[in-house]
């Protein structure tokens, strides 16, 4: 089944570089393009898209502000955020506005890819590149964010995916490197938010370094 995208940045030469490299995966199709936040939101209800590639800094109405609204009008939709910036507290702000996953623009196709599958599968995506800068961020909220009750209640190969998870590996990836089938990981990966109730990536980044499970040097 097709997976529908929508594009949303005010620069013409990303959206046609960003629509290259989507029509070259086998399973998607671009069925529109906004130049500003505002544009997207009238175009977003009829369109009804699987997932937006949205931009987070533009002229008009920015990505937060349309993040936002878009997660009222259309919350099925799953955006994944194709930004250069690294601040760490725009990263947050994103992921705790709703969006579901944070790429930077200068990725290769290939992570590109797997991010797209992430969200296809319900799952969130993080850039590797910028995995450590969410876990400074999240060092320096940690009071704000009691830890769950049974904060170690994770079997020893769930910690280990859990540490794999925060690093913003796939599940594709997760699986190939520890020698397991993508439903085992996605069973694992479903037991951990379960037992500790937390269902995103900011969250699970948080709780990994608060309880130790990894740190900056990892």
């Amino acid at each position: 089944m097709t997976c529908h995208l929508l594009l949303v940045d005010d620069h013409s030469l990303i959206r046609a570089g960003v629509r290259a490299l989507v029509l070259d995966l086998p399973g998607y199709d671009v069925i529109g393009e906004a130049n500003d936040g505002s544009q997207l939101l009238a175009m977003v209800e009829h369109l009804s898209p699987d997932i937006v590639l949205l931009d987070i800094s533009m002229k008009q109405t920015g990505g937060l502000e349309a993040l936002q609204q878009l997660k009222r009008i259309r919350p099925q939709s799953k955006v994944l955020i194709l930004s250069m910036h690294t601040d760490p507290a725009l990263i947050m702000q994103a992921l705790e506005s709703g969006a579901h996953g944070y790429l930077l623009k200068d990725t290769t196709a290939t992570e590109l890819e797997h991010a797209l599958e992430a969200l296809r599968n319900n799952e969130r995506y993080l850039s590797p590149a910028i995995a450590h800068t969410v876990i400074n961020q999240a060092l320096t909220r940690n009071q704000k964010h009691p830890a769950p009750a049974d904060s170690h209640n994770l079997t020893a190969r769930q910690l280990e995916i859990l540490r794999l998870i925060v690093r913003g590996k796939s599940t594709r990836e997760i699986a190939n490197g520890l020698g397991l089938s993508v439903k085992t990981v996605e069973t694992h990966r479903s037991q951990i938010m379960k037992r500790l109730q937390i269902y995103d990536v900011a969250g699970l980044v948080l709780f990994a370094v608060r309880e130790q499970i990894i740190s900056l040097d990892d």
